[in-house]
């Protein structure tokens, strides 16, 4: 089945598009985020990280949703959060206390911090360019409109039930 694709507007929203199915677990995605912002490889200094359920074998990259009622924005004390102009919500050190009420306000655990240095650690969008899916060998992150993303996931929803619907078309009468 084909959808038709929406015209890419310039200056359109992009988001960060997790397929966690498409993870294999490698954490090349930490090593790239930590080597950008801190110039070492090392995964403590990471924006994203991988949870890994060895049992199943399932891994899931983990980093900041941008919420649109973000509670790290909100519970900043010294409004060292914000959100910038082309996005995403970004952590200025400069302001920062180290409180950490941003990390315990994020409903998912994604903002960190870094004992070694003493920052906080929050995605960023690496500035438009982010690394964590530019080297992720899988495509289980990607940076790409957001239009382009919710058409995306229609596209797969619509796919299931269609599928669901022909299962269904056998066993199915009218009247």
């Amino acid at each position: 089945m084909q959808f038709l694709q929406p015209q890419n507007i310039s200056g359109e929203k992009k988001v960060l598009n997790l397929t966690p199915e498409k993870c294999t677990g490698c954490r090349t995605c930490e090593l790239a985020c930590s080597f950008k912002h801190s110039q070492e490889f090392r995964p403590s200094a990471s924006r994203v990280s991988v949870l890994t359920w060895e049992s199943s074998g399932v891994s899931v990259p983990m980093l900041c949703l941008q919420c649109d009622n973000a509670s790290c924005l909100k519970v900043c004390p010294t409004g060292a959060i914000a959100r910038t102009e082309s996005g995403p919500i970004t952590i200025n050190e400069s302001r920062c206390l180290k409180c950490k009420m941003c990390a315990v306000a994020c409903k998912m655990g994604n903002v960190g911090y870094d004992e070694q240095t003493h920052t906080m650690l929050k995605c960023d969008f690496c500035n438009g360019d982010p690394v964590c899916a530019k080297f992720c060998p899988s495509g289980a992150i990607a940076y790409e409109d957001a239009v382009t993303v919710n058409l995306k996931k229609k596209k797969v929803y619509a796919e299931k039930l269609m599928q669901l619907l022909q299962e269904g078309d056998s066993e199915c009468s009218v009247g």
